[in-house]
């Protein structure tokens, strides 16, 4: 059974090793650009100062969080025995849930992201050869907006 919950200051340790776990088996050839030390101060110190953090936990064992903010999803990311499950939906409608829009970031190769956020109505709103992040991997911004009808947007076009 998966339960999702707030995260707090003492929980952010565990959230920056999913992250790494997560990003390092999806996109192998980006990891090591930060040492274990560097993601829990990021998320002890950017993430949870900045953001809601939200975690699934599946047996008391957290394999899931999100970091968002109003407009921004920052962080989005399962352990990989997680996912597949509906978990990343769980926590993506949370953030929905407060917000009416929202954008994010995703690397281009990461073909699996962008299949997921498409299927969970994000377009593709801008895309970048890479040059202007740390990964120097080119990355893709998607949107996803609440209609005021209650709907989803139909599609932006990819500037």
């Amino acid at each position: 059974m998966i339960t999702l919950r707030p995260l707090t200051l003492a929980d952010m340790a565990e959230a920056a090793r999913v992250h790494r776990t997560s990003f390092d088996a999806q996109l192998p050839e980006l990891s090591g650009l930060h040492t274990p030390a560097e993601d829990r101060a990021y998320w002890r110190d950017h993430l949870f100062a900045t953001c809601h953090v939200w975690g699934a936990e599946e047996a008391g064992r957290l394999v899931g969080v999100i970091a968002y903010r109003a407009g921004s999803i920052e962080q989005l990311y399962l352990l990989p025995e997680a996912q597949g499950r509906g978990i990343g939906q769980t926590l993506l409608a949370t953030a929905k849930a407060e917000h009416d829009l929202l954008d994010l970031w995703t690397f281009q190769q990461n073909t699996r992201a962008r299949r997921f956020y498409e299927k969970h109505g994000f377009v593709v709103v801008e895309q970048t050869d890479g040059r202007d992040n740390e990964e120097r991997a080119p990355g893709m911004r998607y949107r996803w907006q609440r209609l005021e009808d209650g709907g989803l947007q139909a599609g932006l076009a990819a500037t």
